[in-house]
């Protein structure tokens, strides 16, 4: 067995036979043990990595978090990207709310009943990392971040999320990092599935994202963060189908702040602005807006009512960094479907998937598609009468199509659905 396996293995066994929940082993909220992820001194058979100078065991960054974090199999807790190529018409098999990094492979082209051509690159499904031992490669179009200055021949995982988990909640509910020159507590578990820090000990940030102070060692040049990370809080079992309830992670605060990071040109929170859509702490949802998420069904049905109209194709900050609020939130059973309230507001997550997805500009839904269902289906290019029409299916099989909505059946929707925009703006 090669060391990389064998580290892969390990980090298995850590995670299945942890009395705990799975994805907690490892990092733990906080840095995991350093021959996890770094290879002291060449062990014996080994394969230097002269390339990423940081004695790390996979070829770059993300290579070394895709040896635990990728999988050959069906969906787990901690993996978000598929291994293996799932094959022609059939869809990655990751369900994390992030999205699964392998839609980034899976291109489609169509011709129009004009006689056009339609194309969806899958460098436009999400972030483009660079992971060359996976074959994960920097973005072919775009030099830097839409919006911002980082350089995308430079984007890994440890661009968003700190390895070292420096970034921390204490005590008083504020997050700290020896990154910003202060005094803190040591971390004791993860923040992200709603564990409490206490007057000695500090738990982890959401996602061991980075914060204020942050850049990459591998990154030249003035691009430290300047927002810390957000406050959210997710269930357990977030890696799953959605087809018999929602996956809830209760977002709290500070989303598209964070994102601002790298793309704070594209950052609004003004209400007023017409230039691009508001999205942020300060992008609270107004009466109508909540009143239309909370009574809109499905295209042409408005008898929802606030106690149940939660989706997390569309999800919403709760404008709050109460993490014991927020972990009363995070469900995956259906237990909790509140909409939102004026003291809500939209987010970058609110229509995007962080990682990727099926669709151009790492949409949730494809927003280039006057339906999304028709005819009581999901279109494709293997259904029948309308629902083939390039127009609907985009290249797509019925069943990649399905697996964007997390495997929700088609008659959750309408007959001929429209864009899930109209969850809040109901004009359909």
């Amino acid at each position: 067995m090669t060391p990389k396996k064998l580290i892969s293995a390990i980090c298995t066994c850590l995670i299945f036979f942890h009395p705990g929940r799975a994805a907690y082993a490892f990092h733990n909220g906080s840095v995991g043990n350093c021959e996890g992820c770094h290879n002291m001194h060449l062990a014996e058979g080994a394969t230097p990595q002269a390339s990423n100078n940081y004695l790390l065991l996979g070829s770059d960054q993300s290579s070394t978090c895709l040896l635990c974090h990728s999988t050959s199999g069906g969906s787990g807790d901690f993996h978000f990207t598929t291994a293996n190529d799932p094959g022609p018409g059939q869809p990655p098999t990751q369900y994390t709310q992030g999205g699964d990094f392998f839609w980034l492979k899976k291109s489609y082209s169509w011709n129009f009943s004009s006689g056009s051509s339609g194309h969806s690159n899958g460098e436009r499904h999400g972030h483009n990392i660079v992971a060359s031992d996976f074959g994960y490669i920097q973005d072919g179009t775009l030099a830097a971040a839409p919006g911002g200055n980082y350089p995308s021949s430079n984007l890994h995982c440890s661009s968003c999320h700190d390895p070292h988990a420096r970034y921390r909640i204490d005590i008083a509910g504020a997050v700290v990092s020896p990154a910003q020159g202060t005094m803190v507590p040591p971390t004791v578990g993860s923040g992200s599935y709603g564990a409490m820090p206490t007057s000695t000990d500090a738990v982890g940030v959401y996602r061991l994202l980075a914060g204020r102070g942050y850049q990459p060692a591998s990154v030249s040049g003035d691009l430290a963060f300047t927002d810390d990370p957000p406050y959210a809080v997710t269930p357990p079992d977030y890696n799953r189908k959605e087809d018999t309830a929602d996956t809830r992670i209760a977002y709290g605060k500070g989303i598209s702040e964070w994102c601002g990071n790298c793309h704070k040109n594209l950052h609004n929170e003004s209400m007023a602005s017409a230039l691009r859509h508001p999205a942020g702490s300060g992008a609270r949802l107004t009466m109508e807006v909540a009143r239309n998420y909370n009574a809109y069904v499905r295209s042409g049905d408005l008898t929802g009512t606030s106690s149940t109209s939660y989706t997390s194709m569309v999800p919403f900050e709760e404008g709050t960094s109460d993490r014991s609020i927020l972990a009363s939130h995070a469900r995956s059973d259906g237990t909790y479907e509140n909409g939102p309230n004026t003291d809500c507001n939209v987010m970058c997550l609110t229509c995007h998937r962080a990682h990727a997805s099926g669709w151009d500009h790492i949409m949730r839904w494809n927003s280039e598609s006057e339906f999304l269902t028709v005819a009581g289906m999901y279109p494709g290019i293997d259904a029948s009468g309308t629902g083939l029409s390039a127009e609907n299916s985009a290249g797509r099989t019925q069943t990649e199509i399905q697996a964007t909505f997390y495997g929700r059946r088609a008659n959750v929707y309408a007959t001929y659905q429209r864009s899930l925009c109209n969850k809040c703006h109901s004009t359909d």
